[in-house]
């Protein structure tokens, strides 16, 4: 084989893949009916669809993790078996998952030769993996240290390491999926950089993303899925993010959600210089001030890990605060426990909906009525009111629109979409007078994801103080009436809407102030 017939990887290129007819069942679901999907070398081919599609199912059908049904898997034309993930990086397939695959305690060079043979036999060649991977970082402008430690690194490094990872290991294909969810606006520009360049130099990319901007920015051609089903591929120069996202859901959908004038009033919740302790034993929160009045969202962005979390504990009472105060309408709450929060109508949308949010083994109306389960008309004299229960059930699930089969449906049989509609349900249907929302729509499908976004809208018109805790940008944008940029732990900057924009926030969510990063004149 010629050089030039290789990646700068080490590995052939791969000049085309193609699955044809996959099908994939699960008792009770058609996971992937008959799918025709398809990949060349030097294009970055964008796979969309709605949670539950078959998106990830296919793509782990074409990694390993997941046997077809029906259906075969051509490269370059020749049939191939991926019986294992093994199969597939030996095929030069590799996959970069949302949740990166890294251990926090070793260096770049030990996670990117872990698991892999030594050329020394039972000596270590961390050397020799060093030295490679600074060859690969300077091919495509990768920019990492191969000694340091994955926890000193930013979210958007350690993407980085991974995608090292997978190049050392020979890919000539890399599914990313979800790439850019916990990534600033600035490391997505920086990933981009090095997905054109992967183009350039002939790998074949298949791009998984919810974020439609991203998508027409990056890919070549895109490929729909709904309800297991292939809609169809086009070249993305011949569409746009709205007929996108049409295609996707089968229907109009809104990107520009309609905010209507609302008159902000009191405030309803103040944060006054709140710090508290994080999980790792290190500060989580420093000094942080914020106020939200009512009928208004303030938007709280920043990148996964910065105090967002401890931000909506403290809020609720689930984290002890070390100094500072939380007040609620004029009242000190700082140390309430979450149920006497909630009897002062502070509702609580979390971030792990199963986790926090939801009793898995509990039915949709059990979980409808967890927050006043003890009290009327839902208990009587120590005992469940199962018909006032049902009726209530039953009301929500038709205003909230959960696709169940019944209240009686247990939880975790439940898709990721109707499980936050539940909890939705839930927590709104008391109407709240302050609601704190961490990342409400995240994982959610873009249908999911306006319907959850026009439930807080419609709060906010009630009256409403909401503090909406979010890593995407755009919906920060599309739903605050003022944004708070949060970075390890401190408010870096409040600004208002009109006075925002990706790049001013991004520099924020950096640790960075505009101001401080313009030239000078």
């Amino acid at each position: 084989m010629t050089e030039s017939n290789r990646l700068a990887s080490g590995r052939a290129r791969i000049d085309s893949l193609e699955m044809r007819g996959i099908t994939k069942r699960f008792p009770g679901v058609l996971a992937n009916d008959h799918i025709d999907f398809d990949v060349h070398f030097g294009e970055v081919h964008a796979l969309l669809g709605e949670n539950g599609a078959g998106k990830s199912t296919l793509m782990r059908i074409l990694y390993g993790l997941y046997h077809p049904d029906q259906g075969e898997i051509l490269l370059n034309g020749r049939p191939v078996i991926i019986s294992s993930p093994t199969d597939a990086i030996n095929l030069g397939i590799g996959m970069i998952h949302q949740h990166f695959m890294l251990v926090q305690s070793m260096t770049v060079a030990e996670n990117v030769a872990l698991g892999l043979p030594s050329s020394r036999g039972l000596l270590t060649d961390l050397d020799r993996v060093s030295k490679r991977i600074v060859e690969l970082a300077e091919i495509y402008s990768l920019k990492i240290d191969p000694s340091a430690y994955i926890w000193q690194l930013s979210v958007g490094q350690q993407q980085r390491v991974e995608i090292i990872k997978a190049l050392y290991r020979g890919a000539a294909l890399l599914i990313l999926d979800e790439p850019t969810a916990v990534l600033t606006p600035q490391e997505v520009d920086e990933l981009f950089i090095i997905m054109r360049q992967m183009v350039k130099d002939g790998h074949a990319l298949i791009f998984i993303s919810h974020k439609l901007h991203e998508v027409v920015a990056i890919s070549n051609r895109v490929t729909v899925l709904r309800d297991g089903r292939k809609i169809g591929t086009r070249p993305t120069s011949e569409t746009t993010k709205q007929d996108l996202a049409n295609w996707m859901v089968g229907r109009e959908i809104s990107f520009a959600p309609d905010r209507g004038n609302v008159e902000r009033g009191e405030i309803r919740l103040k944060l006054d210089q709140v710090c508290c302790g994080s999980d790792r034993g290190t500060p989580g929160l420093c000094d942080v001030g914020l106020e939200v009045r009512s009928g208004e969202i303030l938007g709280v962005a920043g990148v996964s890990g910065n105090g967002q979390c401890e931000l909506a504990e403290t809020v609720t009472g689930l984290r002890k605060i070390t100094a500072g105060r939380v007040v609620l309408e004029g009242e000190d709450v700082t140390g309430l426990a979450p149920g006497e929060l909630t009897d002062r109508m502070l509702s609580y949308i979390p971030e792990e909906r199963m986790r926090d949010g939801m009793i898995r083994e509990f039915t949709v109306a059990e979980n409808m009525i967890l927050r006043e389960h003890h009290k009327r008309p839902y208990s009587r004299f120590g005992f469940l009111a199962l018909s006032d229960i049902s009726t209530h059930a039953e009301k929500l699930i038709a205003q909230f629109h959960v696709k169940t089969p019944s209240r009686e449906t247990l939880a975790k049989n439940l898709s990721g979409g109707n499980i936050q509609k539940v909890v939705l349900a839930r927590e709104l249907s008391r109407s709240p007078r302050v609601i704190i929302a961490a990342q409400p729509t995240r994982g959610l499908d873009i249908g999911a994801t306006e319907y959850v976004r026009e439930q807080l809208l419609e709060q906010r018109r009630a009256g409403a103080a909401i503090l909406l805790i979010s890593e995407d940008l755009d919906e920060i944008l599309a739903l605050s009436d003022r944004i708070a940029v949060i970075y390890e732990g401190r408010v870096m900057d409040i600004v208002s809407r009109e006075a925002a924009t990706p790049q001013k926030l991004g520099l924020l969510m950096a640790g960075v102030h505009p101001e401080e990063s313009a030239p000078a004149t």
